[in-house]
């Protein structure tokens, strides 16, 4: 644990922000260009490792690539700055991470300005304010909801390979229903869980600039996207995981194959949407009954056997391996993260060590990647190479399993006016000392492990009310002591 950390995730994490999946010996050469979802998340995992004027030129140049209706380019070439027009739009997931590594951004620095900051659009050179790209990027799913009240899905959310708006000039008995536009129906629940998770973010962002009508008017969509969830979105004992172009169910108990995937399980959860009905809960123990294996969480289950085109590309992969039924890494720690929400921190640690590269390295012989670093894919328990790996280095996994580890395990994460410390330890871990450079103070933090069932906090022996210290910059170091 320490010396995935200390040393090796920030070496990966700071390999991925330079080169998101530009150049790759995996993929296509420097073909792909930098992720617009990719590089967001990467930015989550660097933020007080990477200097932060570079984030701040990230997220500007990411906001470049946007559209004046919220959509943005999928890819764009780091020399160039200009989007990918080859792979294009249309990935409805997109204009949420913006958001998302903006307000981490601010949180970790402290730097709203980055919000009167212009940026241009592609389709408006004038652009506009970074604020104002993250309002268009709220509005562009309230205008792009589906029959169920859903976020549209487009060509395909986080999962690249789930294309569920298909089109057929001659269809066969299957296809007695046409998608006339590409996005007009098939829905997104994963996306749904995203929009609950960080819109309250950005609602937060219009509060402290004083944009009280604003965050009213989006509490209430956000309370109208957690209710759509409830309503449509819940299969029983997990979430589903779309609506496709005919309206059917995907990752439904109703479903021959692929009844459960793991992206809504993990977002879904840690928006706590549905908490009162003890729905992530329910979610995340069918995760363990159903997707969790020896060597990480696998995506679906059970895998795609044949290939079906009201699916996409997904159901082209031979069973086990990448998005049918292997195990992807980088979304593992939200999985993680929501069973830390529910209190349940065994459980979440398991998990991390299921995936960490050093806590693998004894396992080299079946692993077959450098112990060191995060892979993008370990095969899954369908597949002949069971917790053989693929992809190592330029992957989210980076990021995401360091946010999963020290934001929500240990608990140490940044907020708008301070620090926040609020562990979900294991049983096994009894002491921890953490150091954490927040804002040019140094906070030394020891954490102890008692199980008293009432954490406490102190901040320089003065008792803390809550879990958070409070940012005043008078001391250079603070001592921190947290009984959890």
């Amino acid at each position: 644990l320490d010396r995935m950390i200390n040393i090796w995730i920030p070496y990966q994490r700071l390999t991925t922000f330079r080169l998101s999946r530009s150049t790759s010996y995996f993929e296509s050469g420097i073909g792909r260009g930098m992720g617009f979802r990719d590089s967001n998340q990467d930015i989550l995992g660097c933020l007080g490792f990477v200097a932060n004027d570079r984030v701040r030129e990230r997220i500007l140049d990411l906001a470049a690539t946007q559209f004046t209706d919220g959509k943005a380019y999928h890819q764009y070439q780091p020399l160039t700055k200009k989007g990918n027009s080859d792979v294009g739009t249309g990935f409805n997931d997109d204009p949420l991470w913006l958001i998302f590594s903006t307000v981490a951004y601010i949180k970790e620095t402290g730097d709203y300005t980055i919000l009167d900051e212009n940026a241009a659009f592609v389709d408006d050179e004038k652009g506009a304010t970074l604020m104002e790209h993250l309002r268009i990027s709220v509005g562009f799913y309230l205008r792009n909801k589906g029959p169920h009240k859903l976020p549209l899905i487009g060509h395909a959310d986080w999962n690249d390979c789930l294309n569920l708006n298909c089109f057929s000039d001659t269809p066969d008995e299957s296809f007695q229903v046409l998608v006339s536009k590409e996005g007009d129906v098939a829905e997104s629940v994963f996306i749904a869980g995203m929009f609950v998770y960080i819109v309250p973010e950005y609602i937060k962002l219009c509060e402290k600039k004083s944009l009280a009508e604003e965050a009213a008017s989006l509490k209430k969509e956000v309370k109208k996207m957690e209710d759509a969830v409830v309503s449509h979105g819940f299969d029983g004992e997990w979430y589903l995981r779309a609506y496709d172009a005919f309206g059917k169910k995907v990752g439904s108990n109703e479903n021959e194959e692929a009844k459960i995937y793991i992206e809504p399980q993990g977002m879904c959860s840690m928006a706590g949407i549905g908490a009162d009905r003890g729905m992530p809960q329910k979610a995340l123990d069918s995760v363990a009954k159903y997707l969790a294996t020896d060597h990480g969480i696998k995506i679906i289950n059970p895998p795609y056997t044949e290939y079906h085109i009201e699916l996409g590309e997904i159901t082209s992969y031979p069973p086990g391996y990448k998005e049918n039924a292997g195990i992807f890494v980088h979304n593992n720690p939200w999985v993680i993260i929501g069973e830390t929400k529910i209190g349940r921190g065994n459980r979440a640690f398991d998990y991390y060590k299921r995936i960490a590269p050093s806590y693998r390295e004894d396992i080299s012989e079946i692993h077959k990647m450098e112990p060191y670093v995060y892979s993008q894919m370990i095969a899954g328990n369908d597949s002949v190479n069971h917790g053989q790996a693929k992809n190592s280095w330029l992957t989210g996994a980076a990021a995401w399993t360091y946010v999963s580890i020290t934001q929500f395990i240990l608990g140490v994460r940044a907020d708008y006016d301070g620090l926040i410390v609020d562990p979900c330890l294991p049983d096994e871990i009894k002491k921890i000392s953490i150091t954490r450079i927040f804002r040019d103070i140094e906070y030394r933090i020891t954490i102890e492990n008692k199980k008293t069932g009432k954490p406490s906090l102190t901040s320089d022996c003065e008792k803390v009310d809550g879990n958070k210290i409070i940012f005043s910059g008078k001391n250079r170091v603070i001592n921190v002591n947290c009984i959890t």
